[in-house]
């Protein structure tokens, strides 16, 4: 019995399971009085479900929960298959009964063997003997294919597994490796889009949208370090400001919601997404890792909309892509989720070569989504493309790791961000934040286990909120004598003519309600002729991806007065909030390089003269939010360099992830918490805090949360009446 014991426990990956509804059990106690094994879920399964829905208190550990765990093993598989958590009474299913005495339907098992894995999903006995699907065996009718017909046939897996070596034991506990099937050599299998729904979305999107067409449209503003500057005077280091900002998501209340107890979920009318999920399967991510990793993709699975496509590769010591690019309909979502759960932990690190897949499926694909991603998420350090024998980070060539299309440095390659997340303390923050900063995307530090769905969901948050494609700035001056000095923006491309008189930022797509902030150092020369300069001209253009057109917003000619006699005129509080923050980031960065040097005091030096700077400026003594973000975040990384060891284990990582955040002005997932509330998420948008609310309210098991989840990807639906 306790070894028995052992084997639950470790299913259960530390007692996450679901307790599902009263009216949906069909034995809701036992003899003894407990609840009936078959009211829960295995743990492995019940984490790809993105709803734990509470119709009571949770149980409490030690009472129920006691006898349910430890009777698990021996009912609960007979009643509900652990692979698609339905019922396999009476529903005229083949049923396939494992030598370790555990069932599950044939053809959810002969998919989970498909995809490599032949441990036991409750129990992680490795099978001697493997449960065999034959090309004509079709599920039965009304659910979804394992097998689709359009999928290509590897009609050399099963062959093979028979060849493997049966296992030492039947309870063994060793990890089998992830199977290697035979992949195709081009991936230009991906699953077609639907061009008739499209078509018919885009024609009601275009009827809806025609009378907002206005509300719909960037914002640009721009504003000037001082109103006026006397007629005498001039200057060579002049600040304008220019604000972008999206247009704001369509929301809508549901009267049926309880507007007390729950926020107000977006029905976006949004591009559609491509997006390929690398993901780290090496030894380390075994256990609790692997569980929350399967749990956190369930969640991004059942958030994508039938019109966004999904692919996911898992590497270790080498990669494989384990679910080919496809549609989010109810049967890709299903095989989606069968193909996660089929993932065990095992071998090394390889990083560039889930990479290069990943960058070979958005490549390969016959068709493209308006939107395309990549997300990166590894807890180890890649050993097989750069190495880090010497110790100093500085020195490795990180861009090995990308693919060569992905390297976006000379202009020439094919704007696929990659959102990297790192997890835990063992990841190479340095190569995670380099692959982003490189291919155009953010940084993400997951400090505990807990937050890797929170994290996941605020990155889709933004990714299914995209509203404007390929934005452009650009700036001329007006004045024949004055001249562009340099545009502070960032990690955004930008330009400036060898005759300093017009440049451009490219900022690329813009998630619903997100802004951009731009600095322009300017000259003013002097002007004893007129009572006004105009200075610059501002323009920019983007693609709507909704009606896929090409928007050109054209500013308001940005000028100053010159009096005669000088004036006092405070600093614009606007223009002084991004000298702040460009002030903290160049702190945090040479911070930094202090601390990659060993100077972990001077480090911590400069980031407190940095705060002591900032505690004098207008915003700080009127209390403006960004100004204390930022001085709450460069106390937070004096605390992460109190020595080499936190610095290592936490404190590069959340460096990293800040000059990330601030470097593209989005929010970025750092330390422990996405908490919209936090002070470090500047950054976030509503359709971001919208997602992590829904991810909390599944992993706090709320009875709101089954309404919660109602998808948010409505591409096109009109808003309902309020």
């Amino acid at each position: 019995m306790g070894s028995k014991w052992r084997k639950v426990k470790l299913a259960l990956g530390m007692n996450l399971c679901v307790y599902t509804p009263r009216n949906n059990i069909a034995d809701n106690d036992d003899e003894d009085g407990s609840l009936s094994p078959s009211s829960y879920r295995h743990s492995d399964a019940a984490l790809l479900s993105p709803v734990a829905n509470w119709t009571s208190a949770p149980p409490t550990p030690g009472s129920n929960m006691l006898k349910f765990s430890k009777s698990l093993s021996r009912s609960s598989s007979k009643k509900t298959c652990s692979i698609c958590l339905t019922s396999m009474r009476r529903d005229g299913q083949a049923i396939f009964t494992a030598e370790c005495s555990h069932s599950f339907h044939f053809h959810c098992i002969a998919s989970n063997v498909k995809h490599g894995n032949r441990i036991c999903p409750i129990c992680r006995a490795k099978w001697k003997e493997i449960p065999l699907q034959g090309p004509s065996l079709d599920p039965p009718q009304g659910r979804a294919r394992v097998n689709p017909v359009d999928w290509p046939q590897n009609n050399t897996l099963m062959t093979v597994i028979r060849q493997l070596p049966p296992p030492r034991s039947n309870t063994s506990r060793n990890v089998a490796p992830l199977f290697q099937a035979h992949e195709p050599a081009i991936f230009n299998d991906d699953e077609m889009l639907d061009h008739e729904l499209d078509s018919t979305e885009n024609s009601s999107s275009n009827k809806s949208l025609g009378d907002c067409s206005e509300q719909r449209k960037v914002k640009m503003k721009t504003f000037t370090e001082v109103p006026a500057v006397p007629q005498s005077n001039t200057s060579e280091k002049f600040c304008v400001l220019i604000n972008v900002k999206a247009p704001a998501s369509n929301s809508w209340q549901n009267p049926d919601r309880n507007q007390a107890n729950m926020p107000q979920i977006s029905q976006t009318h949004r591009a559609p997404v491509d997006l390929v999920t690398v993901l780290d399967i090496s030894g380390s991510m075994a256990g609790t890792k692997l569980a929350l990793l399967k749990r956190a993709m369930g969640f991004v699975i059942q958030n994508l909309g039938p019109n966004d496509r999904l692919a996911v590769i898992a590497f270790s010591s080498t990669a494989r892509r384990l679910f080919p690019l496809r549609r989010m309909s109810e049967t890709g979502r299903q095989q989606a989720l069968q193909a996660v759960h089929s993932l065990v932990a095992s071998g090394g690190t390889n990083i560039a070569e889930g990479l290069r897949k990943s960058s070979k499926i958005m490549e390969d694909r016959r068709e493209k989504n308006p939107v395309a991603s990549i997300i990166l998420l590894s807890d180890g350090q890649d050993t097989y493309t750069v190495s880090n024998t010497g110790g100093n980070q500085n020195q490795l060539n990180y861009q090995l790791l990308l693919p060569v299309s992905m390297q976006r440095e000379d202009g020439s390659g094919f704007k696929i961000p990659v959102h990297a997340f790192g997890f835990g303390a063992d990841h190479d923050a340095s190569s995670m934040h380099s692959i982003s900063e490189i291919s155009g995307g953010t940084f993400s530090f997951i400090e505990t286990e807990a937050v890797i769905q929170d994290a996941f969901a605020q990155c889709i948050g933004g990714l299914l909120s995209v509203v404007v494609k390929d934005l452009q700035i650009s700036i001329e001056c007006l004045h024949p004598s004055v001249h562009l000095g340099s545009l502070k923006a960032g990690s955004y491309a930008n330009h400036i003519l060898s005759d300093r008189r017009t440049g451009s930022i490219d900022v690329g797509d813009l998630y619903a309600d997100e802004e951009r902030d731009f600095l322009v150092t300017i000259n003013i020369p002097a002007s004893f002729s007129c009572n006004e300069t105009m200075l610059l001209k501002v323009k920019c253009v983007y693609n709507d991806p909704l009606t896929k057109e090409t928007v050109t917003l054209e500013g308001e000619e940005v000028r100053i007065k010159r009096p005669v006699v000088a004036r006092q005129d405070s600093v614009s509080i606007e223009v002084e909030r991004q000298q702040n923050r460009l002030q903290a980031a160049e702190a945090m960065s040479q911070a930094r390089i202090a601390a990659e040097n060993g100077d972990l005091v001077g480090a911590v030096s400069i980031l407190e003269n940095c705060r002591m700077m900032l505690s004098e400026t207008v915003s700080a003594k009127s209390r403006d939010r960004l100004c204390v973000a930022l001085d709450a975040e460069l106390k937070e990384m004096q605390e992460r360099m109190a020595s080499k060891h936190v610095y290592e284990a936490s404190g590069r990582a959340y460096i990293l992830s800040g000059l990330s955040s601030h470097s593209w002005q989005r929010a970025t997932a750092r330390g422990d918490s996405t908490d919209g509330s936090s002070l470090v998420q500047a950054y976030q948008t509503p359709s971001m805090l919208e997602m992590v609310t829904r991810s909390q309210a599944t992993l706090l098991g709320s009875p709101s949360a089954q309404r919660l989840l109602r998808p948010v990807w409505s591409f096109s639906s009109r808003p309902r009446p309020r």
